[in-house]
């Protein structure tokens, strides 16, 4: 196989469902689990092709034990994986694609599986920094939510970095709600991606200052 051809994914992959965690392709998500139905599909992931989908509930205040998923989240390989003497198992994935959910099949040692489909995001698996982004008006929206927010940040090193791995990063940190994280995830290109963030992170900005002014 040549080497700039990515590695096929799995039709069938385990579901990790978690409201308000977002994985990019080329970001690095840290995670850790302790319930029993997830240290299983931890393991089962380890000892096959390293691959977990993680997905968010379509409603974050659903208390079912199973919920209703958004069709779309992203696929994520195991690169980094330890374990403490209480028993939570560390685990860092780095996203690989973004995938449409198919047919969930039956659960398996109480996790989650389902079929996926990738081709609507085939350029998912490019190379990172394969698309130029325009990181000044990103800049300028992400200093004044700090600000806002009483945030502090290395402005320097902040500036040195590459547009994806900006965009990867300031998305997947922020805290915003569920939705407005599934909305960074099905942004259609990376280009797309950051000015939702940027309209994001202004729209929030806008309301920490319009509270901070009736206080």
């Amino acid at each position: 196989m040549n080497d700039a051809e990515p590695t096929p994914l799995p039709a069938v992959i385990p579901l990790f469902p978690l409201s308000g965690a977002l994985l990019l392709p080329h970001g690095s998500l840290p995670l850790h689990v302790f319930e029993p139905r997830y240290v299983a599909m931890l393991n089962d992931a380890s000892a096959t092709d390293l691959v977990i989908g993680m997905i968010q509930p379509a409603d974050p205040g659903d208390p079912s034990e199973n919920p209703a998923l958004y069709r779309v989240g992203c696929v994520g390989r195991i690169t980094q994986e330890s374990e403490t003497s209480d028993g939570k198992r560390y685990f860092t994935l780095t996203g690989v694609s973004r995938f449409l959910l198919g047919e969930e099949l039956p659960l398996h040692m109480g996790y989650r599986r389902s079929t996926v489909q990738y081709d609507r995001f085939a350029e998912d698996q490019g190379p990172q920094g394969k698309y130029e982004v325009e990181t000044a008006p990103l800049l300028n929206a992400v200093q004044i939510y700090f600000g806002a927010r009483g945030f502090a940040a290395d402005w320097e090193a902040v500036r040195k970095m590459p547009g994806e791995a900006l965009v990867n990063l300031l998305a997947m940190m922020c805290p915003f709600a569920p939705a407005e994280k599934q909305s960074l995830l099905e942004a259609e290109t990376l280009i797309d991606r950051a000015q939702v963030l940027a309209a994001l992170l202004s729209l929030d900005s806008q309301t920490h200052q319009t509270a901070a002014l009736v206080q």
